[in-house]
């Protein structure tokens, strides 16, 4: 079928924000645009038979949250904010909600995303979403699995090299374990979800009141290496930007060695998505970016030379190329990777070949 311009994705979305409802010819220009990427209709389970319910759930759920939306986020009607709620935010949530429903238990997520990947972002609108479906969702982070400050103090003090909280062993795993068990198995008690105050001493950051949970059906656990597994230790007997010393190499075989503690972390999520940055160097410019408009407000950040420095921190401990390249093309381990743009837009959704 032959479309014409006012017929995009784009413009029939905005329409339907504005109240207009779809046309027949409207929808059927919809389902084609949603069975023309294979991979990513696979992903969402949408082929040709039932691409027309797919279709017609997402629209009355597209009519559910909007409002809402627009409540929380003035530009909810903008074109691209609407193209990611149609084409991802809203079947990623469908999909969620299906793999709830198989379960008849809590679902573990699991969201493995380096900074400025959009984690928090869809975390809450994925929330939103699912509370319209009638799920209670919890978002629980890495991060709040952090060791009390004074455990890293010690720490610290017993291997130098853990200048910043994040790299592998300074989280508590047998906590995060714990935690994810109660929530597997949550019947009708509750259960304290431990929470991290990252403004604590002075930004080194420290735990903070838990936060007391019941009644969960997902768990959205998220964090910058969630997933990741060991790697062939001889991988950095060769130089890679910036693992350029012999210092900076036995720091990432210390590192790579710390991943098998989190193993049976791992082993409680029964999923794990990628965002996928198409360019690992984009978290540089992306924390850059931030940085300069939070400075741009009169709040202190960190100079340009002090983000480099930071974020080739994690570059040596977790290097992305070497760690997250290898996860995106294990199909035992990830079951949805979406790439992310330079300018923070979502590219291709896949699963992992078979």
């Amino acid at each position: 079928m032959e479309v014409s311009k006012n017929m995009s994705e784009k413009a029939i979305l905005l329409a339907r924000a504005g109240g207009e409802i779809p046309t027949g010819e409207q929808w059927q220009h919809l389902e084609s645009l949603a069975l023309a990427d294979s991979q990513e209709s696979q992903a969402f389970g949408i082929n040709f038979n039932n691409v027309t319910e797919a279709l017609r759930k997402r629209g009355e759920l597209l009519e559910k949250v909007l409002p809402k939306l627009c409540q929380i986020n003035k530009g909810a009607t903008d074109g691209s904010f609407l193209e990611s709620l149609w084409n991802l935010w809203l079947p990623l949530a469908l999909l969620l909600a299906e793999h709830r429903q198989v379960l008849n238990r809590p679902l573990i997520q699991g969201i493995l995303g380096s900074q400025g990947t959009g984690k928090t972002t869809l975390a809450a609108i994925l929330k939103l979403i699912l509370a319209e479906l009638g799920y209670t969702t919890l978002s629980f982070s890495l991060d709040d699995l952090y060791k009390t400050y004074r455990e890293r103090q010690v720490l610290q003090q017993q291997d130098p090299r853990l200048i910043w909280r994040g790299p592998p062993g300074t989280h508590d795993v047998e906590l995060g374990i714990s935690i994810l068990d109660k929530l597997r198995n949550l019947k009708n008690e509750q259960v304290a979800i431990p929470r991290f105050d990252k403004s604590a001493f002075g930004g080194a950051g420290d735990r903070t009141q838990p936060e007391v949970v019941d009644n969960i059906d997902i768990v959205l656990f998220e964090g910058w290496f969630v997933g990741a597994r060991p790697i062939d230790f001889r991988v950095f007997d060769n130089p890679i930007d910036p693992i350029l010393t012999e210092a900076d190499r036995q720091f990432a075989r210390d590192m790579n060695e710390k991943l098998k503690d989190y193993l049976p972390l791992w082993e409680r999520l029964d999923k794990l998505m990628v965002l996928y940055p198409i360019d690992y160097r984009f978290s540089m410019s992306w924390r850059k970016q931030a940085e300069q408009e939070m400075r741009a407000t009169g709040k202190s950040g960190m100079s340009d030379s002090e983000i480099e420095e930071f974020v080739k921190y994690f570059w040596k401990a977790l290097h992305p190329e070497l760690f997250i390249n290898s996860l995106v093309k294990n199909s035992d381990l990830v079951d949805l990777v979406i790439e992310i743009k330079a300018d923070h837009q979502v590219g291709k959704v896949y699963q992992p070949k078979r």
